[in-house]
This record gives C-alpha cells, sequence and structure tokens, in this order.
C-alpha cells in the first residue's frame, strides 16, 4: 500500500511540474488531460463503490472506451474543439494519422496483455511486465510523435 502511495505522489509530482517545462506548451492539451484524470478518478471510485461486477476485465474496458469516446465527443462541442479540428495544421499527414493509429493499438493491447497477465502470473511478476510495457510504449510514443525533450522535461 505505501509503494503504491509514494508511486502515486512521485507521478502527481511529474505532471504537476511539466506544464513548466514544457516547451510546446498548449493549454488545450492540458485542458484535456485533466478532464482525463477526472474521468479515470470517478471510474475508479465508481469501480471500488461497486460490489464485484458480474463483467470480466476485458468487458469493462470495453464499456470503459466506449463511453470514453462518447463523453469526449459531447464534451468536444461547447470547448470548440470539435470545428477547430479543421483548422489543425498536420490533419493530412500521414504520419499524424499513423501516430494515432500506433499510439491506439499499442494503448488497446497493453491493455489486453495486462488483463491476460493479471490471470496467468503473480502480482509481482505481473507488476513488473506491466512497468515493462509501459515503458516500452512511452519509448515508442517519442519516436512516433515529434517532441522537444529538454532535460528537465525528461526528468
Amino acid at each position: 500500500m505505501i509503494p503504491d502511495v509514494i508511486s502515486a505522489l512521485l507521478l502527481l509530482a511529474a505532471a504537476g511540474c511539466l506544464p513548466f517545462n514544457d516547451s510546446q506548451f498548449n493549454p488545450d492539451g492540458y485542458f484535456w488531460a485533466i478532464i482525463h484524470l477526472l474521468c479515470v478518478g470517478a471510474y475508479k471510485i465508481l469501480q471500488k463503490s461497486q460490489k464485484p461486477s458480474a463483467l470480466s476485465d476485458i468487458d469493462q474496458q470495453y464499456l470503459n472506451y466506449i463511453f470514453s469516446v462518447v463523453l469526449l465527443a459531447f464534451a468536444s462541442h461547447p470547448t470548440g474543439d470539435l470545428f477547430s479540428v479543421l483548422d489543425f495544421p498536420f490533419l493530412y499527414f500521414y504520419r499524424f494519422h499513423g501516430s494515432c493509429c500506433a499510439s491506439g493499438f499499442l494503448g488497446f493491447f497493453l491493455m489486453f496483455s495486462t488483463v491476460k497477465l493479471k490471470n496467468l502470473l503473480a502480482p509481482g511478476q505481473c507488476a513488473a511486465w506491466i512497468f515493462f510495457a509501459k515503458i516500452i510504449t512511452a519509448g515508442l510514443s517519442i519516436l512516433l510523435f515529434d517532441a522537444i525533450l529538454t532535460s528537465a522535461t525528461t526528468g
């Protein structure tokens, strides 16, 4: 329990410092990141408060993804992001679309493998493999997306 709390606090501190060291700062991206964190937090609270579900882990993830897409689609209209997407400078670049698809597929396979690993391995081994997979995914995303990395941002 204590390592989980320390890990969460370190992650929160890193996320809090990132906007001050981001060379490509865009407030819209951070707005959507906060919305994502609130949705994930609400989902976790709801998940903990409910009695064990009859749905499998994969079914719960599918419902979570469908709910997220629907929620974000409706939320994009009042913020103006729905129509401003047509002005996005990288809209017609194949690399942008390829990176988005790669991110989606990698995220899906990471979720799928996480669910399968939880059923096959001991909790410690599962946590190590999940950590390793997230590091690989983060490394690949840096290669696919154009990012300016400074020492402060990397730290």
